[in-house]
């Protein structure tokens, strides 16, 4: 038997809670990784509250245990399975929520060998976990957008996980970045790349649109601000989104602009996208941010501490 931290209802923070459920054991093509770390995100609220039950029933058994980064120790390879890793390695990994292996809010979490690479070297545990999902949409959000080097891009919630880390990524691919900021995060948002900071909040499109009067060529939406970001646009601009239309919190009113639907879970299985991050990483590109450390036992107080805003960098649980 193994800990997880799963949900048997739907709820607040408080249905949150230690349980007890069988180990898993890596199959063929498969490898084991022994968590040590797991990163909290938005998307772990969705299933908490219920709001991803048509893609859990049928599919999975309850308890429904969130999670979707993990980092630690590789354990278990399966039979027959091709990878370069060896057991004792330590690894990160972008986790699913609605396959059989469950979320990374585990002691253990089997995976396909194509989902797990290299942690970076000289991290630990908890640092890795904070790079694999939102790093992972902040490249597929540039890939989507396809832009040459010195165009401008436009950030919103660029001090967020997903901001931070386009930013920065944006800076590797050789574009300009003009990125919005409150006050307080102003410096950190300047020290992660961005050119030019502008004051967050209502109207940001224009501010953006008064820095580069011609319009960006692209707007990464990860403040899901919507409609407002449209006026930063130049003719034929296009706009990246990191919430599918419908889903709770999604923007709206993106009319008469190219919309790109990041859908992170392209990017599950493309190993060579999470090890260039590793790379990355290593090189000091990007910046691995990390709030808050919780162990596993007290993950209502790290839903409720991200529920309440304002985190700057990532709240990780401990197992």
């Amino acid at each position: 038997m193994m800990k997880a931290v799963a949900v048997s209802e739907y709820g607040g923070p408080e249905v949150l809670r230690v349980v007890e459920i069988p180990e898993p054991h890596a199959g063929p093509g498969q490898v084991r990784v022994r968590v040590h770390a797991a990163a909290v995100n938005p998307a772990d609220t969705l299933l908490r509250i219920g709001d991803i039950d048509s893609m859990l029933v049928g599919r999975l058994t309850p308890p429904y245990r969130p999670g979707l980064d993990a980092a630690g120790i590789l354990d278990e390879i399966g039979p027959g399975t091709a990878t370069d890793l060896r057991i004792g390695d330590r690894v990160m990994a972008m986790v699913s929520q609605v396959e059989p292996s469950g979320g990374a809010y585990a002691e253990h979490v089997v995976l396909a060998a194509t989902q797990v690479t290299h942690a970076p070297a000289g991290t630990s545990h908890v640092e890795a976990a904070t790079l694999p999902m939102n790093g992972l949409t902040a490249r597929r959000a540039l890939d989507l957008l396809d832009l040459a080097a010195g165009e401008w891009l436009a950030v919103s919630g660029a001090a967020g996980a997903v901001g931070g880390y386009a930013v920065e990524l944006a800076k590797v691919d050789g574009l300009r970045v003009v990125a919005d900021a409150a006050p307080a995060d102003e410096e950190l948002v300047r020290e992660l790349g961005a050119d030019v900071v502008v004051p967050r909040g209502a109207g940001v499109g224009e501010r953006f649109r008064e820095t580069v009067p011609a319009g960006v060529a692209a707007v990464l939406d990860a403040a899901l601000l919507g409609a407002d970001v449209v006026p930063a646009l130049r003719d034929g601009g296009q706009v990246a989104i990191v919430r599918r239309p419908g889903e709770r919190g999604a923007a709206a009113g993106l009319t008469g602009v190219t919309v790109r639907d990041v859908w992170v879970p392209d990017y599950q299985h493309a190993r060579d996208k999470l090890d260039e991050l590793r790379v990355l990483a290593e090189r000091g590109r990007l910046t691995l941010r990390v709030a808050q450390e919780f162990p596993a036992e007290q993950a209502p107080d790290a839903h409720r501490r991200l529920e309440a805003g304002g985190a700057r960098g990532r709240l990780v649980l401990t197992f």
